[in-house]
Parts: structure tokens; sequence; C-alpha cells
């Protein structure tokens, strides 16, 4: 009985530790994003491959935050948002990293580039506007888009071109991005993981969202 006491008791002193996981996750993506930058300004050997690596690294610390964060209980406010900045972040010195690799594929496709820029900054700016709050609706398209963008970022890393990938992260991104835009139209108060318009409209019907196991459950 005793034993059975001690090993209790020390389970439950991991748990403080445990809840923190998603949080360290979440700066390891900004680390990681530092430093595929700083491999490419010092361009140190193999450069392109660490790239490759840290964002595969970063791509799966962006999974397992939520994932985790949810088992744990401790999925709330502004662990939400500070998942959403951080990912800014982390895109914009990836992007910013591998411009710096291969600038001559974004001459190329600066145009199109600069139109999903315009369509990102707005959902910002809308948000803004209506809530005073960035937005973390962290929506199911969103999630799907930045499965592509990363393929698509390796892809540009390792070979300096993309055509029909670099189509499909283009599109998606300008539809995805015009669906957060009507989410947030939609919302009458700011809310933090709304999955898609659909559930934006139950929340404004006042019903609760439905829960997906898999990306919001």
């Amino acid at each position: 009985m005793l034993y059975s006491f001690q090993h209790d008791d020390s389970s439950l002193n991991l748990m403080p530790i445990a809840k923190k996981i998603p949080k360290l996750l979440i700066y390891l993506r900004l680390i990681l994003g530092i430093l595929i930058v700083i491999i490419t300004l010092t361009q140190i050997k193999f450069y392109p491959i660490y790239t490759v690596i840290f964002l595969t690294l970063g791509l799966l610390s962006d999974i397992f935050d939520g994932i985790i964060a949810r088992h744990l209980g401790v999925s709330d406010l502004n662990l939400r948002r500070l998942d959403s900045n951080i990912d800014q972040i982390f895109f914009i010195c990836a992007i910013s990293a591998i411009y710096l690799q291969q600038p001559e594929f974004f001459k190329q496709h600066i145009f199109p580039i600069i139109i999903l820029i315009i369509f990102e900054a707005f959902t910002y700016i809308i948000s803004y506007f209506k809530f005073k709050k960035e937005i973390a609706t962290h929506t199911i398209g969103a999630k799907i888009w930045t499965l592509f963008l990363f393929a698509l970022l390796v892809q540009i890393t390792l070979t300096g071109q993309s055509q029909l990938l670099f189509n499909a992260v283009i599109w998606l991104g300008i539809l995805t991005r015009i669906e957060i835009i009507a989410i947030i139209l939609t919302l009458k108060q700011w809310q933090n993981d709304v999955p898609s318009l659909k559930q934006a409209l139950r929340l404004r019907r006042g019903l609760e969202i439905q829960r997906n196991r898999f990306f919001n459950g």
C-alpha cells in the first residue's frame, strides 16, 4: 500500500511538468524558425538539408502541440493565440530564408505570391478592425493548406522549382483565406478554433461547435 501511494504521488508531481509540453513545443517552433534563418545566412555545409529537417520538426511541433494540449486539458485561449502568432513568425522566417536560398523562383512567381500575401493580410486587418484581436480560427482548410505549404517549401529548398504544387498552394491559400474572412464576418464575437464557416454559422445561431477528434476534439 505504501508503494502504491508513493507511485501515485510521483505521477501527480509530474503533471505540472507535462502540462508545459504544448507551450514548449510552440516555443520550439519559434527557435526552429530562427535557426532556419541563421543557417541560411551563414550557409553552413548542407544547409538546405538542415532547412528541411527544421521545417519537418516545426510541422510536427505544430501538429502535436494542439493534440497534447487538448489531451492534457490545457488548450486555453492564451495558448491558442500564442500558437497562431508563433505559426506566423515560423513561416515568415522559413519563407524568408528559402527566398534567400532560391531567389530566382520567387522572382519568377512574384505576382501570385503578392496576391496570396494580400489575402493573408486582409484576414488580420478585418479581424483587428472587428474584434481588436488577431485571428486564431485554426480552420481545417488552413491546416490542410499548411501541409501543402510545407511540401512546397521542401520542394523549393531541394530543387529550386515547382509548378503544380505551387499553383495548388496559391489557390488553396486564397480559398482558405476567403473562408477565414467569411468566418470573421459571421461571428458575433471573437472566437478561437472555429474549424469551418459551417461551424461559425452554428455559433452565430447560439449553438456549440461540432467537435472533430482529429482537429479540435
